[in-house]
């Protein structure tokens, strides 16, 4: 049985402005986000990876508004977000864990505060419910009742992302972005929120938006990946096929770099080394943009830019050399 779709974005375009003329008109533009298409079936999670500056963050706070969109449709539920309905639907059924558990949280607040502030905007619980709410959250996430009168300054960063998540769950969402939720963290810490966010899942039935840069922790929690260079994915394929088969010359390259705990295996193993840094957004290369960096790299690279087709069971490569095969 085919799940529903929760998240629809189709053709999404984020430009920031680079640089103005003399009246302040725009002249150039930073092409963070161009043309990005997916979808997210409902309970499950799509993990969105690549390397720093591809555009995966920005694509996270477009979706959920944080960006106004430059071009293109989100669909929520079916819905279109951008209308004055669907944004405030947005706000109580979708929401976003940080990236930097210090800098997202309110020193001034204690936590109970924190999280009870989703509450109050909401007007969910009445007011005989809020502080058994608060507590019901703090438990859900690992942490005890008595640190809701604590402030953040007071915790450490794993605990600042529990309280991070127990304030995205607040308000009841089916949606959350995870944007760079466990970069911030200490290894060890990393694979315990990890848990927590899949062990949420499974008893509240979310569906996330994993965003991150470290593919083996993406491969443990995505059902899908998509991966993303400088504002285009050019890959998206079911987590397990895409770490066995990867077929784009970037993803190969990517998956290379993740280290293998066996010292005997990763001695023996090829690296893919990609040659220079990726390419000003301003002003990307014609047809491939990974082209500049490609070991691969053919003339039509250079002339046409590549469709992100099927290459076979539903997996999505945007590649002349995969689909001239």
């Amino acid at each position: 049985m085919e799940r529903k779709k929760i998240l629809e974005v189709r053709n999404l375009k984020k430009y920031f402005t680079a640089n103005v003329d003399f009246f302040g008109r725009p002249t150039a533009y930073i092409k963070a986000v161009d043309d990005v298409s997916f979808s997210i079936n409902q309970g499950e999670t799509l993990g969105l990876v690549g390397e720093s500056g591809c555009g995966k963050s920005t694509t996270g706070r477009t979706i959920i508004h944080l960006y106004k969109p430059t071009g293109g449709e989100i669909l929520f539920n079916g819905q279109a977000i951008d209308s004055q309905v669907g944004e405030k639907h947005l706000r109580q059924s979708m929401q976003m864990i940080f990236q930097d558990p210090y800098a997202s949280l309110n020193p001034r607040m204690t936590v109970g505060d924190t999280i009870g502030e989703p509450l109050d905007i909401h007007g969910l619980p009445v007011t005989g419910e809020r502080s058994e709410r608060i507590v019901s959250l703090l438990r859900m996430v690992g942490l005890n009742p008595e640190h809701a009168n604590r402030f953040p300054h007071e915790f450490s960063g794993g605990q600042r992302q529990r309280i991070g998540i127990a304030r995205a769950l607040a308000s009841n969402p089916s949606f959350i972005i995870c944007d760079e939720a466990i970069s911030a963290l200490d290894v060890s810490i990393q694979a315990q929120v990890v848990n927590l966010l899949k062990g949420l899942q499974e008893e509240l039935g979310l569906t996330y938006l994993f965003i991150a840069h470290d593919l083996a922790m993406v491969k443990h929690i995505s059902n899908r990946v998509a991966v993303m260079y400088l504002g285009k994915i050019v890959e998206m394929a079911n987590s397990r096929e895409l770490y066995s088969h990867p077929q784009h010359p970037y993803t190969k390259a990517l998956l290379s770099a993740i280290p293998i705990p066996d010292p005997v295996v990763e001695a023996k193993r090829q690296r893919v080394h990609l040659v220079g840094d990726i390419p000003n957004a301003i002003n990307p290369p014609s047809g491939c943009r990974f082209r500049t960096r490609c070991y691969d790299a053919m003339g039509i690279c250079a002339e046409q830019e590549p469709a992100i087709l099927d290459a076979g069971s539903g997996h999505m490569v945007a590649c002349h050399l995969i689909h001239k095969m």
